[in-house]
């Protein structure tokens, strides 16, 4: 089977505009809160037999009420709790999955940032089909900027070749039972380092299949971010 997995477990709001997740906070014309944008492009793909999203368990609730008022689906639409950072939300996502439908190697997951609204149809779809075949993948664009490494942040230790650097988006997806097993067989010390799924996979040497991304699909993160989003769709960008 393949499963979304929108990770919104975040409580954090570095955009200092509200007291709630910048995941809710309301965007465009119509108003929708960022993860409904988000969760609205992941049911338009037909391959994906349930969606589920990781929320904190403080905003369950609220994430429940939301999705009645814009009348989603909740057949297909399954809440479970986020954990305290990205992975152990993808895992307990996971675990979620495995009481509701059993264990299988050939489970495929497709995991995206709710903050990420503008997710194509064709990149969940190059995921899936990325993931089936390599076992794993993650969504790129091409670095048009110079790369500069400063291991001290004060100095310059190394400029990358352009060419060979990009920036990493999501979704990122692979096969579930893979992502499960390499991240249990984990020192502590290797899990605080490894917060990216797919570093997880490259950290095992595992092949991660690069699969194209766009420079629409931005990652609100900041005021900044937020205003840029609101001009895409034609909302009030504020001052």
């Amino acid at each position: 089977m393949i499963f979304g997995a929108i990770v919104a477990g975040g409580v954090g709001n570095r955009m200092n505009i509200t007291g709630m997740p910048k995941q809710f906070l309301p965007l465009g014309k119509s108003e929708k809160p960022i993860i409904i944008h988000t969760l609205e492009k992941f049911i338009l793909c037909d391959e994906l037999d349930y969606i589920y999203l990781g929320v904190h368990k403080e905003w369950i609730e609220y994430m429940e009420k939301l999705m009645r008022k814009y009348e989603i689906d909740s057949n297909k639409i399954i809440i479970a709790e986020g954990g305290a950072e990205r992975n152990l939300t993808i895992l307990n996502i996971i675990d979620k999955i495995e009481k509701d439908h059993g264990e299988s190697e050939s489970h495929i997951i497709v995991t995206h940032d709710a903050v990420r609204p503008f997710v194509t149809l064709r990149m969940i779809k190059e995921n899936i089909q990325a993931a089936i075949q390599f076992g794993a993948c993650d969504t790129v664009i091409e670095a048009v900027d110079t790369i500069i490494e400063s291991t001290d942040g004060e100095c310059i230790t190394s400029v990358p070749k352009r060419s060979d650097m990009y920036l990493g988006q999501t979704p990122q997806s692979f096969k579930m039972k893979s992502f499960k097993d390499i991240y249990n067989d984990l020192s502590k010390e290797e899990r605080d380092l490894l917060t990216d799924a797919c570093k997880v996979f490259a950290f095992r040497n595992k092949k991660v299949k690069l699969v194209r991304g766009d420079t629409f699909n931005i990652k609100i993160t900041t005021t900044s971010d937020y205003k840029i989003a609101n001009a895409i769709l034609g909302g009030n960008v504020g001052d």
